[in-house]
């Protein structure tokens, strides 16, 4: 039998087959069996986002120029929402949505820049949450944001 690991490495389209184990396959006796079987990469990508993690997730790379509202790329939004961001103030910029999904024990958020920036997300009130920006060597608010990202967790 090959070594696996000796094979050499692909990139997968949706019809290539991986191979698996099926666990507790109902036979017609009454008894299961775990089977080898081939599954689609496009069957275990549909799974995989169909699998709950127990919350939906908002994740958006951000930027804004002094005194200019952020420009949001939206990277991912499994939550149903629509996240409508406004510079708030100098180093202040925040997202609004409909309802009140940002419950305070339900909520989760994480912000990172590329430059040295600190940057923290905040949840407000049970809609809103606001990004802060400051200069990492000081303290003191900053007017603009470089290459943020941004991942809010909405847990059920």
């Amino acid at each position: 039998m090959a070594n696996i690991s000796t094979y050499p490495i692909g990139t997968p389209a949706a019809g290539d087959l991986v191979p698996g184990t099926q666990n507790g396959v109902e036979q017609a006796d009454g008894s299961t069996l775990n089977l080898t079987r081939n599954f689609t990469v496009q069957s275990l990508a549909a799974f995989a986002n169909s699998y709950s993690l127990g919350y939906t997730v908002y994740t958006a790379q951000m930027d804004a120029a002094a005194g200019a509202e952020p420009v949001v790329v939206e990277l991912q939004n499994t939550t149903g929402l629509k996240f409508v961001w406004t510079r708030l103030t100098t180093g202040q910029y925040g997202a609004t949505v409909a309802g009140t999904p940002f419950a305070a024990n339900k909520f989760w958020g994480i912000i990172g820049a590329k430059i040295l920036q600190d940057v923290s997300v905040l949840r407000i009130t049970d809609n809103t949450v606001r990004v802060d920006v400051a200069v990492s060597s000081t303290g003191v608010a900053v007017d603009g944001l470089t290459a943020g990202y941004i991942e809010i967790r909405i847990y059920s």
